[in-house]
């Protein structure tokens, strides 16, 4: 419907109204089967469809709604008309690669959730070169101070010049895992790329660029997350967890 900045302008001008009653401009969350939105008097009804992309995010842009410092971020790189979504997971500022994005909460809960092991795969440049006892601890799991990380896949793609390009597949997501793995073998990251998430590839998507994905992608994303059967309408509610179960339609902040 409007731009997340839209959207804010649109709320602080009174025109946004949730059951009747004008919502803080801080934003709130609504009920799409409970609560009844309007906009200048008319009823907003969410989209009958989930939406599910693939975005190549740039290092440098951060992985959040808004910025206050007022720095790029992932979502402006959509177009204004996005509508609402939210990340599945994150990447740090630096990192660059894969980043999946969608309003479907009960995929995005299961994608993010260590308990259903869901693959990412990420490309490494690395100070030095890794050794075989280097591979062998990354792949039995490293001991990182929030406690030993799971066995990862590790194998070495390539050397430049002293310094070595590898490939890790990690089933958690722990905040900078990768780079805490390979630092606390001794071989800090340089530059880090997400090239895979589950069974989709970011292949030739250029930097900044942004596809959607096909149905039958979306199908294996949700045979990756354990799920069976057609995705729910937008308006669903969903499983519990990290998700949202709510549609933040009165602002353009993540929850």
């Amino acid at each position: 419907m409007a731009s997340r900045r839209a959207a804010d302008a649109l709320i602080a001008s009174g025109a946004v109204r949730v059951n009747g009653r004008r919502p803080p401009e801080s934003g709130m969350l609504v009920e799409p089967a409970g609560d009844r939105v309007t906009v200048d008097g008319e009823p907003v009804r969410p989209p009958d469809e989930h939406r599910y992309l693939a975005l190549h995010k740039p290092p440098g842009v951060l992985v959040t709604a808004s910025d206050p410092r007022g720095r790029t971020t992932v979502f402006d790189l959509l177009p204004a008309d996005s509508g609402r979504l939210f990340a599945v997971g994150r990447l740090d500022w630096a990192t660059s690669g894969l980043l999946l994005l969608t309003d479907d909460g009960d995929l995005a809960n299961r994608l993010a959730h260590p308990r259903y092991k869901v693959a990412k795969e990420y490309v490494a440049l690395v100070t030095g070169v890794p050794g075989d006892r280097d591979l062998r601890v990354l792949r039995q799991g490293v001991e990182l101070d929030d406690g030993p990380t799971q066995p990862a896949q590790a194998e070495l793609l390539g050397l430049e010049g002293g310094r070595a390009r590898l490939r890790v597949v990690i089933r958690e997501g722990r905040n900078r895992q990768v780079r805490r793995m390979l630092e606390a073998v001794g071989h800090p990251v340089q530059a880090l790329s997400r090239t895979a998430f589950g069974p989709i590839r970011l292949g030739r998507l250029r930097p900044g660029g942004w596809r959607r994905l096909r149905p039958p992608e979306v199908d294996a994303l949700r045979a990756a997350a354990g799920l069976t059967g057609a995705p729910p309408s937008a308006g669903a509610e969903t499983e519990g967890g990290a998700a949202p179960t709510g549609s933040r339609a009165v602002t353009g902040q993540r929850p």
